[in-house]
């Protein structure tokens, strides 16, 4: 049985550390939405130039362009043993579409690992990492707090639609890398056992 992970939470949660991490102790491809948007806005693909309009906004690119985006990646990967969505599905919409595709190849979403982190930590985390990332999105507080406005008003129900499924596991983003690696291990682990 595949293992597939959401790992959800929102800008300046830590996904990206974590990702590496359990992206390497459960063998997974990790799919990020963020890379992928980057690799295709740094080769100037249209769907990139697409992508880029919207990403120097702050705001979510369409479900359509990101769908079309990592289905395309999914299947460059017949061979795998699972994904881990890294900042995917961010709507509804898209929380629907990745459930209808992964069907068609006889899978589904194992769990999605949430890593709940206070507002004014995720503030403070971001302005910081913006010194050192070269992000633009990680310097201007107005677009951090946009980004995080729109997490909570967008991409929560995503977690509601995973609750509603059973698969929904939140772990306490607040410690050290390995103490929060520890925990999502711990709730993956758990999931594993009850999806089979």
């Amino acid at each position: 049985m595949e293992l597939n992970l959401i790992l959800f939470g929102p800008p300046g949660a830590g996904k990206g550390t974590q990702s590496e991490y359990l992206t390497a102790k459960y063998q997974l491809v990790h799919l990020s939405t963020g890379d992928i948007f980057r690799a295709n806005i740094k080769g100037e693909t249209d769907l990139g130039k697409q992508a880029k309009a919207f990403m120097d906004k702050g705001e979510l690119v369409p479900d359509s362009l990101t769908i079309a985006l990592l289905e395309s990646e999914v299947n460059k990967h017949a061979d795998a043993k699972g994904f881990i969505f890294d900042g995917f599905p961010r709507t509804q919409a898209q929380a629907t579409a990745l459930d209808q595709f992964l069907e068609s190849k006889g899978s589904s979403i194992t769990c999605l690992v949430a890593l709940e982190v206070e507002e004014e930590e995720l503030r403070a985390r971001l302005l910081n990492r913006g010194k050192t990332s070269g992000r633009p999105d990680d310097v201007n507080p107005e677009i951090i707090q946009n980004r995080i406005d729109v997490y909570q008003r967008e991409t929560c129900p995503v977690a509601d639609h995973y609750g509603a499924q059973g698969k929904y596991k939140g772990v306490n983003g607040i410690g050290s890398i390995e103490e929060i690696a520890q925990r999502l291990c711990e709730a993956i682990d758990a999931a594993r056992v009850s999806a089979n």
